[in-house]
């Protein structure tokens, strides 16, 4: 059945309006937890705050187990399930940056739109800093260009890269994330926020 765009079950205008309904919702579920504040995303980094953490981890092996579980009825077809190609060195930096700015700006590109929608300075002046760097990389792109596109390893997945099959990685995933949770409770404990 799935993926519907790609089996043409729906239209590229309702595949749109979907996106469009599940954004709203997914704002709405941010601001609604906490996530338009950016002690409380930093916080994951000085261990004081981790249900960033959590709330991801929880996300990912739920779409994960989902997945399978739908490929396994026969519901999706994961080979048509886009994966984005890999350039390793340029994917690294990428992360750095952002890791970087996220731990400064205390946002993530997501969190940092839905705390502007609220009204929050720090938010604007950080999608500020994003644009910028938009427009930095775009018109600077041929300086960069072959340093971006080095290290191409096609599409894999970590279970094909590990030589696992995928049942088994969304299993040492599960196990992973339960390591994280715990590893979360114990930071909390051990470095609480300390109140001004």
């Amino acid at each position: 059945m799935g993926p519907l765009i790609v089996n043409e079950i729906i239209s590229s205008s309702v595949n749109f309006l979907m996106a469009f309904l599940i954004g709203i919702g997914f704002g709405f579920v941010l601001e609604s937890s906490g996530f338009s504040s950016s002690r409380k995303l930093a916080g994951v980094f000085y261990g004081y705050d981790t249900v960033v953490l959590k709330v991801f981890f929880t996300a990912a092996i739920t779409a994960a187990i989902g997945l399978l579980f739908f490929s396994l009825f026969g519901w999706i077809d994961l080979s048509l399930v886009y994966v984005n190609p890999t350039f390793l060195p340029s994917a690294i930096a990428g992360g750095v940056i952002m890791g970087a700015g996220f731990i400064m700006g205390g946002f993530c590109p997501g969190t940092s739109v839905c705390a502007a929608v609220i009204g929050k300075i720090d938010a604007m002046v950080f999608i500020g800093g994003i644009i910028l760097g938009i427009i930095v990389f775009a018109e600077g792109y041929p300086l960069w260009e072959s340093f971006y596109k080095s290290g191409f390893m096609g599409t894999p997945r970590m279970s094909d890269w590990l030589g696992w099959s995928q049942g088994v990685f969304a299993f040492v995933m599960v196990l992973a994330a339960f390591a994280m949770f715990f590893i979360g409770e114990w930071a909390e404990k051990k470095f609480p926020q300390k109140e001004y």
